[in-house]
């Protein structure tokens, strides 16, 4: 049976950090700058306009560990505090942040957002989370609906980032955890993020109020060590999921990409398990999953390609399927014969391996 490489946590510092001059006027910048001086960094510059510059270097290459290498401390444009609804997850998307400091060579942001793959943190965190009450009894994902009503108008804070991967440096997660569980929002909410990374500690002892559902990002073992670099392994993520259940959280697995490689069945069986054994015992356990093939774009498999020359991963669009977006956008998924497969072997096995789990949806 295949087992999971030995768990580990880092920390992602970064080695640039630029504060935009409307974003130093709030509260929350001067505690991310504290933040990332206490970190290490030396590096911090205060810049007289909003506009980010100096991430470009002199290729794609060096443009990208520029950008990757750092943090950008902005306000939000309006657009992002106007929530757009995000089905399957959740209700609405609700951005503390854009930008990952990862490097998984499937990156769902790849073509999703435009320019550098810098990180932006936002410093109108206050204004944000105020911004959450005029949505609450609102939506089409789970507060609306028969299966997912329970869970309340539901608030997706990873889209565009990893929030707990750069959580030591912007407290933005804490923030918004520590909000939710105490804020009087005249009815059911919850607040959902999904990570690949392990350093739940600053979690634990928030005042959460069972509100929040953090989910754990998680692969095959031989697909997270090839695809998804700058994480913790797989391994350690199941750690700190069981010490947030035990800490009284919501928590789910994120399944995501799933890839049907050599020995996919071996390599997810033994990911399951490890799962099992972590969250066994747990008093009260509430567990959700979470299946995501994985699928790319035209635009990302470019932007993929030249982030990632040399990588491995499968994006022929001839071995996929095409779909159609709304809006005419197109991604490749896999065949019907092997999304078949996928499922139903899923399906078996989660019903044996984690007969506690509640399936939210397969994608």
């Amino acid at each position: 049976m295949a087992s999971l490489q030995q768990a580990r946590t880092r920390l992602w510092t970064p080695k640039h950090v630029l504060i935009t001059r409307s974003a130093a006027e709030h509260s929350h910048a001067a505690e991310i700058v504290a933040r990332c001086e206490a970190a290490g960094v030396t590096d911090i510059d205060f810049l007289r306009s909003d506009r980010i510059t100096g991430l470009r270097g002199d290729d794609e290459r060096a443009t990208y560990a520029r950008a990757k290498s750092t943090l950008a401390v902005v306000v939000s444009p309006p657009s992002k505090r106007k929530l757009q609804p995000i089905p399957p997850s959740a209700d609405w998307r609700l951005d503390l942040a854009e930008g990952c400091p990862a490097h998984c060579q499937y990156c769902y942001l790849a073509g999703s957002l435009s320019g550098p793959p810098v990180t932006r943190v936002y410093a109108d965190l206050h204004d944000i989370l105020a911004g959450m009450d005029d949505y609450v009894g609102r939506g089409g994902v789970t507060s609306s609906t028969t299966e997912r009503a329970h869970e309340g108008t539901t608030f997706e804070a990873s889209c565009y980032t990893d929030p707990l991967g750069i959580e030591h440096v912007t407290g933005s997660l804490a923030a918004a955890v520590a909000h939710v569980g105490t804020h009087d929002f005249g009815g059911r909410v919850q607040l959902r993020a999904t990570t690949k990374f392990a350093a739940v500690e600053p979690l634990l002892v928030l005042p959460h109020g069972g509100r929040t559902r953090i989910r754990v990002s998680v692969n095959a073992d031989g697909v997270a060590a090839r695809f998804e670099g700058g994480t913790d392994p797989v391994a350690a993520r199941l750690t700190g999921l069981g010490r947030l259940a035990r800490a009284g959280y919501p928590v789910g697995l994120t399944i995501a990409p799933i890839m049907p490689v050599e020995g996919w069945q071996d390599g997810y069986g033994a990911m399951l398990d490890a799962a099992a054994a972590e969250l066994d015992g747990v008093p009260g356990l509430d567990l959700t999953v979470e299946c995501i093939t994985h699928r790319f774009t035209p635009g990302s498999r470019d932007v993929l390609t030249a982030w990632y020359p040399r990588t491995k991963l499968e994006m022929d669009p001839e071995q996929r399927s095409r779909k159609f977006g709304k809006y005419g956008s197109v991604k490749y998924v896999y065949q019907r014969d092997d999304m078949h497969k996928l499922r139903t072997w899923f399906d078996t096995a989660l019903q044996e391996r984690l007969p506690r789990a509640r399936a939210l949806y397969w994608t």
